[in-house]
């Protein structure tokens, strides 16, 4: 089985979200089921030296976009087994960052070309599936089926289309149909790419992939409805019969506390009195006062909206006047910065605001924190909770998306669970169950237990391979 993996950021090359921990997570587990899988994305100006002196260069070739002949270089990479090859252009990619330019419509459907164009050139890979994922490979699908059907190294192939996070579509003017996608105007139809106006990637990767994927089950199901699917619920349940949910899964080689080199000492669930260690050295890092008795609430996310900060900030001086310290890491939105790095300053002792991405901090919040907060007004899979778990950290969560699908609301009746949850978007409704959670954290037999319990929880790559192989088995016979 041959599976060329398409993503537009890959760990650690280049992150801006859990699709790169994916992209780089799950090709591994099936190359080691034995499928012979690379991965191909974009070589960004962001990659570090430390790849880019490493790579090889394989071929030079002309990518049409539109009228246009663009040259496109692509270079190889062997990572940890994984054979990876960049596209390289440096008048679409050498730039900061990855997302948000002004011609972001151009420069990946000059990616879904390019990545076509690329096949020819890699040492008699004719790929079985393509898998795509999210809006920016959206188009290749599309071309599989319009442009390169009768390419003797397409004979057969299929596509896969994952959707990571609905609510990025990819859409822009028609006016690209011809002038830079080189389609045929009769594409511009409801039933084919045209979405309020505009031409859509998303909509064209749901449509053309002979499998759609998403990441978790409660998110297939979820964005079938109005509330959750940005506009495209009807085309997702119209196309239910080849939508499939699937869990991530995360490294657990990566997100270790026996291995993380972060920690100020290294613990098992069978040696988990080694996490106190832990919760006085990110007392220390974050500036609040050594005590093993205060219960410590982690939380590490973007800062926007969707991660359910709206209901964190509803009720800040309530939760502030519990006994707990509060320790929050990330970048976002001005506003969510400017309240956290506000309450920090108003409150020393209780709240530390750490507004950057700090990966070392981040391994000791995961590990130093009894309560991990993730109250997210969706969340297609997470995969902090997961980590969190591993850790042997709570997570407190709503009840959406991959956090309904990973997390057991601890239920005092039966002991079974390895966290907390609630179920409406609701600020008051999110502080009764932090309060409920901190009556059992005074209950020290209850408590390790839970932990135990969620340190115990796997959500690995490998249980997500074996599905995917499903599903790709399922499309070639």
């Amino acid at each position: 089985m041959k599976i060329l993996f398409v993503s537009t950021e890959v760990h650690p090359f280049i992150k801006t979200g859990g699709l790169a921990d994916v992209a780089y997570a799950l090709p591994k587990a099936l190359r080691a089921a034995g499928v012979d899988v690379r991965v191909i994305l974009p070589k960004y100006g962001d990659i570090s030296e430390n790849f880019t002196s490493k790579m090889n260069h394989i071929a030079s070739y002309g990518v049409k976009v539109g009228w246009r002949n663009q040259y496109c270089g692509l270079e190889y990479l062997n990572y940890e087994d994984v054979p990876v090859y960049f596209i390289d252009n440096e008048y679409y990619f050498k730039r900061p960052g990855c997302y948000g330019f002004y011609d972001d419509g151009e420069r990946f459907a000059y990616f879904c070309r390019s990545v076509m164009e690329s096949v020819c050139y890699m040492d008699d890979f004719y790929p079985d599936i393509i898998h795509c994922n999210d809006w920016h490979t959206g188009m290749i699908p599309l071309y599989l089926k319009d442009v390169y059907f009768e390419k003797p190294e397409f004979a057969g192939t299929k596509s896969v289309f994952t959707i990571h996070n609905l609510q990025y579509q990819g859409k822009f003017s028609p006016a690209i149909i011809e002038d830079l996608l080189g389609l045929n105007p009769g594409y511009y139809t409801e039933d084919k790419i045209k979405y309020n106006d505009c031409v859509s990637f998303m909509k064209a990767g749901i449509v053309y992939a002979d499998k759609v994927t998403t990441v978790s089950e409660t998110y297939a199901k979820e964005i079938q409805t109005q509330y959750f699917g940005e506009g495209l619920d009807g085309l997702l349940t119209a196309n239910s019969h080849k939508l499939v949910g699937i869990l991530n899964g995360i490294d657990y080689d990566t997100h270790s506390p026996k291995l993380d080199k972060n920690l100020a000492m290294n613990f098992t669930s069978r040696s988990i009195g080694r996490k106190a260690v832990n919760k006085a050295d990110l007392q220390k890092a974050v500036g609040l006062p050594v005590n093993p008795d205060v219960p410590v609430v982690g939380m590490i996310t973007r800062l926007v909206r969707q991660k359910g900060i709206d209901l964190v900030t509803c009720v800040m001086e309530e939760i502030l006047k519990l006994d707990l310290q509060f320790v929050i890491l990330g970048t976002g939105d001005t506003d969510y910065q400017d309240f956290f790095e506000y309450y920090a300053y108003s409150y020393p002792g209780k709240i530390a605001a750490c507004m950057k991405f700090d990966n070392s901090l981040a391994s000791k919040i995961y590990a130093g924190s009894d309560l991990f907060l993730m109250p997210s007004l969706f969340e297609p899979c997470g995969l902090s909770q997961i980590i969190s778990m591993s850790y042997g950290t709570l997570p407190l969560v709503r009840e959406t998306g991959g956090l309904k699908d990973t997390v057991i609301p601890y239920n005092e009746y039966t002991g079974e669970g390895n966290g907390f949850s609630f179920a409406n978007y609701n600020a008051h409704e999110m502080l009764n169950v932090l309060q409920y959670a901190l009556v059992q954290f005074e209950n020290k037999e209850v408590w390790t237990k839970l932990v135990k319990s969620a340190m115990n929880t796997r959500y690995g790559r490998e249980r997500q391979a074996k599905a995917y192989m499903a599903v790709y088995n399922e499309l070639i016979g």
